[in-house]
């Protein structure tokens, strides 16, 4: 959670003051402020850093052109080194599993800096009580042992995680984002200038991309409290910068286009409908949100379209679309091929247009190339030339984010026929692509870059279990969804024509499985060609599980009545429980979790139980991003005495 214009808490030297904590609230009568920093000499080298190792876990290009995640360890012994890189794991899975994450995760490094702690854990953990700890990163509950503070708030040291940031090659503070994780099973975590969560607690890894919500796409929270079990009143400002609040009707949103007039009435990515929903900003009325729940507003729903088209920009605009290009420092000849690398989503491929002149030409749409001699031209007369990179995601509809420099890129030539150009040398050779080492999914964007001699560029031939595959426009991306390619493993090859040059992966074309078990019902009801029935008058629990023929953590997601797709986690107090279902809910830390039918939030929500028949759909998303079929059973909730005496 993220606090705007709101009392930051105090937190002790040396440690970040945070701008807020995951579903709590600082006191009123708390400091104001930014940082507190160490007081270490400028210039100097932190001492944190001197044991320090820097791990790549996913490099997808020079840290200086891409946005870089810089995970960093707290309270993990040397020993507890394989718990730390098996939680980043979990927590950059969940991560790939949320658009637009999952889409652009081929413009993400991701880094995880160990450093091994004299002791296991962090400070105050759980208790204000509880031991200090000696750790490198100084990571602590309670706003680092704050009798002002609250519990759920993980501090961490600026001076320290900064430090540790900077050892990575590359990476500044505007093309990355540090997320401290802390070795704990306690729920806490928070956002501002870094994102904290404890690293083994059941919703820890939901955390992670609500608080990167935060720092990158500048979005807010949408909770409708603002401290927890107690309800917020009634907004009482002007309409909100924020992007996904608003005091406009829909109507008015149409009428005046404005907010997220363009995606009003389509059916949320979270859940419901996109509409109009009463309260966020930690205020329970007076102010409207998009979607009834998103993962703004509830830990382990997704964003919806107005936060994604938000988030899509904010992670486009940590990089640049194209990545090189023909020098175009002065005129070039028309004797030559010239050409644009550019990044490659995984999710779709860009597009690049040329113009001469303002004329388009070219062959088929999306080459990176443009054999200039075959435009003809005559000395004598200077043209200009350009090639236009954009990103046609349907997760943007605002023009006015499609043309900003997130999404399109023009590179400009003057072309002068009357120059000859000095032939090239450079070998055809692969110059960039898709990580091999580890098995890409059936629904990727795969790619492979190439050198360009001058006189011609080189033709990127693609093969899929020894057949050649068709692959018009872009040679460089094969898109395998467009390919459907079945079940099983495949074997993909890239080649440079006229060469032995090739690149080979492995294709997951098999999603993870999912299984459930649930506690004992009334009575279990099968009828042919329908999904199996449960009967149960009261609560019962729900155990998820996957299995992968790969390695890597797989996310399990389920979803009741059609509503939005909810990470599985266990059960808020043990990751390893299973999730509860009762008519009501139950409150956790005034939080409610498990309501059958529609979700309820807040212990002011609607509690109702919603008897009769409720379908509950689960299903997998892999480390390599496929998403498995969904399956389905039904429950059928009776009131309690209902089905007394009906056996099994």
């Amino acid at each position: 959670m993220r606090l705007r214009n709101r009392p930051a808490l105090l937190a002790v030297t040396g440690a970040l003051l945070v701008a807020c904590a995951v579903g709590t609230t600082p006191p009123a009568t708390a400091a104001t402020g930014a940082a507190v920093t160490s007081g270490a000499v400028a210039g100097a080298p932190h001492p944190v850093t001197e044991h320090a190792e820097v791990v790549p876990v996913q490099r997808t290009g020079p840290a200086g052109r891409r946005f870089n995640l810089v995970v960093l360890g707290d309270g993990y012994t040397a020993g507890d080194m394989a718990a730390f890189r098996a939680d980043v794991d979990k927590h950059l899975n969940v991560l790939w599993s949320t658009e637009p994450f999952a889409s652009y995760r081929s413009y993400i490094n991701v880094w995880a800096v160990q450093v091994p702690s004299a002791e296991s854990g962090v400070d105050c953990d759980p208790g204000l009580d509880a031991p200090r700890r000696d750790t490198p990163l100084d990571m602590g509950f309670w706003g680092g042992c704050n009798p002002a503070s609250v519990q759920r708030l993980l501090s961490i040291d600026a001076a320290a995680a900064t430090a540790l940031a900077d050892l990575v090659p590359g990476s500044n503070s505007s093309n990355r984002q540090i997320v401290g994780l802390a070795n704990s099973a306690t729920y806490g975590g928070a956002g501002g200038t870094f994102a904290t969560a404890s690293g083994g607690n059941a919703l820890s890894s939901l955390i992670t991309p609500h608080e990167i919500g935060h720092s990158l796409g500048k979005l807010q929270d949408e909770y409708d409290y603002y401290a927890r079990g107690v309800p917020g009143g009634t907004y009482q400002g002007g309409e909100p910068d924020s992007a996904h609040h608003t005091l406009l009707t829909e109507r008015q949103m149409r009428a005046e286009r404005r907010k997220w007039w363009r995606w009003l009435g389509e059916r949320s990515d979270a859940g419901g409908v996109i509409g109009r929903h009463e309260g966020g900003m930690y205020q329970t009325k007076g102010v409207w949100r998009p979607s009834r729940h998103s993962l703004m507003k509830t830990l382990g729903y997704s964003f919806d379209q107005v936060e994604r088209e938000v988030m899509t920009r904010a992670i486009s605009a940590k990089v640049n679309l194209v990545q090189g290009h023909t020098p175009n420092g002065g005129p070039v000849g028309d004797d030559r091929t010239v050409w644009v690398d550019t990044l490659h989503p995984v999710g779709g491929e860009l597009d690049t247009v040329w113009r001469l002149d303002g004329r388009r030409v070219g062959g088929t749409a999306g080459e990176r190339s443009l054999d200039l001699r075959r435009l003809g031209l005559r000395e004598g007369r200077r043209h200009t030339l350009t090639a236009t990179v954009s990103d046609p995601t349907p997760f943007v509809r605002d023009p006015g984010i499609r043309a900003s420099s997130a999404l399109t890129r023009t590179v400009t030539w003057t072309v002068d026929p009357s120059l000859t150009t000095q032939p090239s040398p450079v070998a055809a050779a692969f110059t960039g692509h898709t990580a091999t080492a580890a098995p890409v999914g059936a629904e990727s964007v795969v790619y492979a870059d190439t050198t360009h001699p001058t006189d011609r560029d080189p033709r990127v031939r693609w093969t899929l279990d020894g057949r050649p595959v068709r692959n018009p426009g872009n040679d460089r991306d094969l898109d395998l969804g467009a390919l459907a390619p079945g079940g099983g493993s495949h074997v993909l090859t890239a080649r440079i024509a006229g060469t032995e040059r090739t690149l080979t992966w492995t294709v997951d074309a098999t999603p993870a499985t999912a299984a459930y078990a649930l506690s004992d019902p009334l009575r279990t009801v099968r009828r042919p060609g329908g999904p199996v029935e449960y009967v149960y008058d009261g609560p019962f629990t729900m155990k998820l599980t996957a299995r992968d023929d790969q390695d890597g953590y797989v996310v399990t997601q389920f979803r009741v009545d059609r509503d939005g797709w909810y990470t599985y986690f266990g059960w808020p107090t043990d990751a390893d429980a299973p999730f509860l279902f009762t008519p009501g809910g139950t409150v956790i830390d005034d939080l409610v979790y498990g309501k059958l039918g529609t979700p309820r939030v807040v212990p002011w929500d609607d509690a109702t139980p919603e008897y009769g028949a409720h379908t509950i759909e689960y299903r997998t998303i892999d480390s390599a991003g496929n998403t498995g079929p969904a399956k389905a059973f039904r429950v059928t909730l009776v009131p309690p005495g209902a089905g007394a005496g009906v056996g099994r």
